[in-house]
């Protein structure tokens, strides 16, 4: 049977859907095509209120997971177009859905995550079998459900005998520690793009700071930056995951209420050094020698970001995917036809290294055509 797959991401960042086709008959892998389409403003924004209580919530998440499947869709369907490629001849979809909640074993030591999705309707508007609810299984069984990428990660990346590091510069920045060993350890190092994109968006109009341009102008505030990472978050030791519900644009107003006026090219160019540090910091507590950090989601091409990385890691190689095979806006998406491989074969696709499950799980349902 085939083994082409498509993958569909759609970010903390919100800045868009990724899609790829790939051929995953072996690894590394084979990118048959790729499309980026955007959110429309409106339910960019009503994703983005759902990550907070509000009212009717049930009727406007299940009407939001009806529109972002319709986005997801409309990918499917360039995807195809693109390659040639009829639907018949997909194995089966990806659909990772969006993240609005993300609270694993909270509350009552469970805890949950939560991603709008209909991989029904998905599944109906395709005719190609659908992937869905790839984290949920993780979380019962005692882990994070993130990052989920490590794996695939090390089967791109890895190579034998040399330590490499895959840094995922989404919305929140996530690490993969490829030991040279066979090991992997995968967390959550704190913000990616969010703050930055916000922060952006709000002074200048712009949905993000284009190669980091307007943060390169500014000074980073060296007590504001000491803020924001006075965070217990940042204390603690992997496994651990994290996401919008606690770096916020509402935890960040809380953080510059003790600052008075800031200049708001100062506070960008303290959000990407809070990016940068925190990322570097979480490389520099795994690297035994200096080695190889493969960058790779849209913060890739942040170029000032990418530049403070390298003065924050002498020594290291610090790289986009793109310089390894794979472009940075694939790499996410391609994980997540390989999630959707490994539920159709029945295979585990988490590590307990990584999330802190129990053991293995194999993760995903499968909604068939």
């Amino acid at each position: 049977m085939s083994e082409l797959y498509i993958g569909l991401m759609s970010g903390t960042s919100l800045d868009g859907v990724d899609g790829v086709l790939a051929d995953l008959s072996s690894l590394p892998l084979r990118v048959v095509a790729h499309v980026a389409l955007p959110l429309g403003d409106g339910l960019k924004a009503e994703l983005l209120a759902l990550n907070t209580s509000g009212p009717d919530e049930l009727h406007r998440a299940a009407l939001a997971g009806n529109a972002l499947v319709r986005v997801y869709a409309q990918a499917v369907s360039a995807l195809l177009n693109q390659s040639g490629t009829p639907a018949a001849q997909v194995r089966a979809i990806g659909a990772h859905g969006q993240t609005v909640r993300h609270r694993p074993q909270e509350f009552d030591g469970t805890g949950y995550t939560l991603q709008l999705n209909n991989p029904a309707l998905l599944t109906e508007l395709t005719g190609i079998d659908v992937v869905a609810d790839l984290r949920s299984r993780d979380v019962a069984a005692g882990g994070q459900g993130a990052p989920l990428a490590p794996l695939f990660h090390a089967g791109v990346f890895s190579r034998p005998d040399v330590d490499v590091f895959v840094l995922n510069l989404g919305g929140i920045s996530n690490l993969s520690v490829l030991g040279g060993d066979g090991s992997i350890v995968g967390f959550d190092c704190g913000p990616g793009n969010s703050l930055m994109d916000h922060w952006c968006q709000q002074h200048t109009a712009k949905p993000y700071d284009a190669a980091g341009a307007w943060a390169a102008k500014g000074k980073v505030d060296s007590k504001l930056l000491a803020a924001l990472l006075d965070v217990p978050y940042f204390a603690l030791p992997a496994p651990k995951s994290t996401g919008r519900d606690l770096f916020n644009p509402g935890w960040l107003a809380g953080k510059l209420a003790a600052f008075g006026s800031l200049a708001a090219v100062d506070v960008q160019a303290t959000l990407a050094e809070f990016t940068a540090s925190t990322c570097a910091s979480c490389v520099k507590n795994y690297a035994k020698t200096a080695g190889t950090l493969i960058v790779c989601g849209g913060g890739a091409f942040n170029d000032h970001v990418m530049n403070r990385l390298r003065g924050l890691l002498p020594g290291f190689t610090v790289e986009s995917s793109q310089e390894h095979g794979l472009a940075p806006l694939q790499v996410e998406a391609a994980a997540f036809a390989w999630l959707a491989q490994q539920c159709v074969h029945g295979l585990a696709a988490g590590k307990s290294s990584v999330t802190g499950a129990k053991g293995a799980r194999v993760l995903g349902a499968l909604y068939p055509r």
